[in-house]
């Protein structure tokens, strides 16, 4: 194997990838919105990641060049920490089964 196939494999999804079909939203909890900078524009390349409600690290993220992002969670609530070149910031949600979305703004 290779250091590129390695670094394929595991590298994480592509976070504008349409969810895939055999998705059911009634058992599945999904967590996904866009990171955004004070200014209102998509901010790619952030690194988001979901807390637990202890603030415990429990993923990251890259964001797509939209600004995209998306988790696969419990339900329950969670604290959204993106970490950008335009600065940082928080969002808190509780999610159920199903779609939840979720914006973070980012400010230096």
């Amino acid at each position: 194997m290779t250091a590129a196939s390695t670094a394929a494999s595991c590298a994480a999804p592509d976070q504008a990838a349409p969810l895939p079909a055999s998705l059911d939203l009634e058992k599945e909890t999904v967590i996904t919105g866009v990171v955004t900078s004070a200014e209102g524009e998509a901010v790619s390349g952030a690194y988001v990641r979901l807390l637990d409600s202890t603030g415990e690290f429990t993923a990251e993220v890259v964001t797509s060049a939209a600004g995209q992002f998306r988790f696969f969670a419990a339900p329950g609530t969670w604290t959204l920490r993106a970490l950008s070149r335009h600065g940082n910031g928080d969002a808190a949600v509780t999610a159920g089964r199903g779609i939840n979305e979720v914006g973070v703004t980012v400010a230096s």
